[in-house]
């Protein structure tokens, strides 16, 4: 998985964040990349709804409140794989273990991502606010 995901969050939090109007320049500033990068996940977002902008003017606003935004949601904005864990692809058939273990990592693999996505759903976006609120 590619740092989208991590960039989504940091651009939802200054969003969530700013009172005034912040531009891709300003966020990209705080997240150290490009401002396009920062217009390509910020157009992620708005296309899942998480977030919504207007054309020539600076500044995006969260479609709801930053307690009903998970951290699910954003990761499944981002494109995210549908799992983190892949599988090597082609595993020697004629040895005892390349033969099972395929289906042996399925199931170990579709339970972690189980997890994953079970934990994220429980942590908001105001869950994120508040650790950033904390002193360091």
């Amino acid at each position: 998985m590619n740092s989208q995901y991590a960039i989504a969050v940091h651009i939802l939090s200054l969003v969530n964040d700013s009172p005034e109007p912040l531009s891709s320049e300003d966020m990209a500033g705080s997240v150290g990349v490009n401002p396009v990068v920062v217009r390509q996940v910020t157009g992620l977002l708005r296309r899942a709804g998480l977030l919504t902008t207007q054309r020539g003017i600076p500044g995006a606003r969260l479609t709801r409140p930053a307690q009903d935004i998970s951290l699910l949601d954003i990761y499944r904005a981002v494109d995210a794989p549908e799992t983190v864990l892949k599988r090597h692809r082609k595993p020697n058939p004629a040895c005892p273990v390349g033969a099972r273990i395929q289906g042996v990592l399925d199931d170990v693999f579709d339970q972690a991502q189980a997890a994953l996505e079970a934990q994220l759903a429980q942590i908001c976006l105001s869950d994120i606010h508040q650790a950033l609120a904390q002193p360091a």
